[in-house]
């Protein structure tokens, strides 16, 4: 039979609005949709991570059917399954010869660049630009052209012209200010109730991946039991309703704080589904802009929760396709230390640490704070080379993309761009976790003491940082008061500080835990 087009369809493009679909007919059009270990394996992912999208691609073929597309579907244990998109579309090619292949351009620069090759061998390999996104990579671009420095609170001020999010009808922003930030630092109460979590069975589909994974990704860091994802867009969309009535009227005060034992607390645990199709990132900004509008949330939480998606989400993409793929090898800091393998266990007396990476390995989840000023902090204060920890981030977190996780990762936790992305280091001694969190209460260490074997290690690391870094940042006017705080220090505390923090540093390059 006749195949006019084949259309490839890739775990991260679970969406009926996807542009490969946009003219697809099902009596002419064939799907091609396939599951394959390179996928799995090119950085170890979180075996949750795996099932998720394994179950929502098959899922989403059963929708397709149910829509009249023919789906080829090459299961991850098929016998013929040669391993690779590229392989699988190869097969397709030859079994069907489709007057055209189609895909929406992977988020990817991997997979688009092996895709790029293969369209000087198959003529008939048509790319389409991805248009789930509210700034396109030429506007970005454009946006870009000329400017020394990419600041994202002018990328975003823009964005909110150009959507009209937020906005009064004179053309300000809402409530007078861009940017509500400053009401959004609010550590925890005790008092304070944590909304409960929606929970989503497992059906048959979900079961028999959950089993393939089990068998085919064992060597992999991380819990399988315990899966509690949305995997259809139904049930994603049910996350999202329950989130936007109980968590996001609290969601702009507490966004940054942490606690014991409380992964989610005001967080939406959307960004998965949103990643790979399941929600519309402009539905979900509407909506809060509606529930705002409605007397249902307040300002600050609607900003800051618009903010992360058509600021920091759109932002963070722009710069990926404009800088890559020289952008993944920068490492400014000149950072070569391994990565510590408490990473991957969560053995570490550091309980903020052991927090994180805790409920990493259970959930495939941390929040922006957790990523930015624990687990990446200590990264970035310990030296750790930054393909690593990217690699780590990619690996461990449900919704880690390449796209999202690198420039966030490599620019705004490593400052490994040496200030591209943004304008200084994300640095922080435990003072900042003992604000903004509780786990200080339960440490092995003392966040009071900077020196010494029950001194919070995060206190020592900070002012290491900064000393043997100062020729690079000493310059940078938004470290000027620490430096000059560093200064006003005797030479003794200087010594002793530098002195700790190298036993710390040494502990770490000889495989020990802290």
């Amino acid at each position: 039979m006749l195949v006019r087009q084949l259309i490839l369809i890739m775990g991260d493009q679970l969406s009926r609005e996807i542009v490969s679909l946009r003219d697809a007919d099902p009596r002419l059009d064939r799907i091609l949709m396939a599951e394959v270990s390179d996928e799995g394996r090119y950085v170890p992912h979180h075996p949750q991570k795996i099932l998720f999208i394994l179950s929502a691609m098959r899922h989403f073929a059963e929708q397709l059917r149910a829509d009249g597309f023919t789906v080829y579907y090459i299961k991850l244990d098929d016998a013929a399954n040669s391993g690779s998109l590229h392989g699988e579309v190869a097969r397709a090619r030859a079994q069907h010869q489709p007057e055209r292949i189609l895909l929406c351009k992977p988020s990817e620069w991997r997979l688009l660049n092996i895709f790029q090759q293969a369209q000087e061998v198959w003529p008939e390999l048509q790319l389409r630009d991805d248009e789930r996104f509210f700034c396109s990579q030429a506007r970005f671009a454009a946006w870009a052209t000329g400017r020394k420095q990419l600041r994202m609170e002018l990328f975003y001020r823009e964005m909110r012209k150009h959507t009209q999010l937020l906005m009064d009808p004179d053309g300000g922003p809402a409530g007078g200010a861009w940017n509500y930030d400053a009401d959004n630092r609010k550590a925890l109460p005790a008092s304070v109730a944590i909304p409960p979590q929606p929970h989503f069975s497992s059906d048959a589909i979900t079961l028999e991946v959950q089993a393939l994974v089990a068998e085919q990704f064992a060597d992999h860091y991380g819990v399988l039991d315990g899966f509690d994802y949305p995997v259809t867009q139904a049930a994603a969309e049910s996350l999202w309703e329950h989130f936007l009535a109980l968590g996001m009227p609290s969601f702009g005060d507490y966004q940054d704080a942490m606690a014991d034992n409380q992964p989610y607390l005001f967080h939406a645990r959307i960004a998965a589904a949103m990643n790979i199709g399941l929600l519309d990132p402009q539905r979900v900004c509407l909506d809060v802009q509606a529930a705002w509008q409605a007397g249902d949330i307040p300002l600050n939480a609607a900003e800051g929760f618009i903010r992360q998606i058509l600021g920091w989400r759109e932002y963070v993409r722009g710069i990926y396709w404009l800088m890559m793929p020289d952008y993944a090898q920068r490492n400014a800091l000149g950072n070569q230390r391994d990565l510590p393998a408490f990473y991957w266990t969560g053995d570490t007396r550091m309980n903020c640490m052991s927090q994180a990476i805790g409920q990493t390995l259970e959930h495939a989840y941390a929040h922006h704070i957790q990523r930015l000023m624990v687990t990446g902090n200590f990264a970035l204060l310990a030296g750790i080379q930054p393909k690593q920890i990217c690699d780590w981030y990619l690996a461990v977190y449900m919704d880690a993309f390449d796209w999202v996780e690198l420039p966030n990762t490599l620019g705004m936790v490593m400052h490994a761009d040496g200030g591209y992305l943004g304008s200084k280091p994300y640095c922080a001694s435990g003072q900042y976790i003992k604000r903004m969190s509780n786990h200080c209460k339960g440490c092995a260490y003392k966040v009071t003491e900077q020196t010494g074997e029950k001194a919070c290690p995060f206190n020592s690391l900070y002012w290491h940082f900064l000393m043997r870094h100062r020729d690079q940042l000493g310059g940078n006017h938004r470290l000027a008061m620490v430096y000059r705080n560093l200064d006003r220090m005797s030479d003794a505390k200087q010594q002793a500080l530098w002195g700790w923090g190298e036993k710390l540093l040494a502990r770490l390059d000889a495989g020990q835990s802290l």
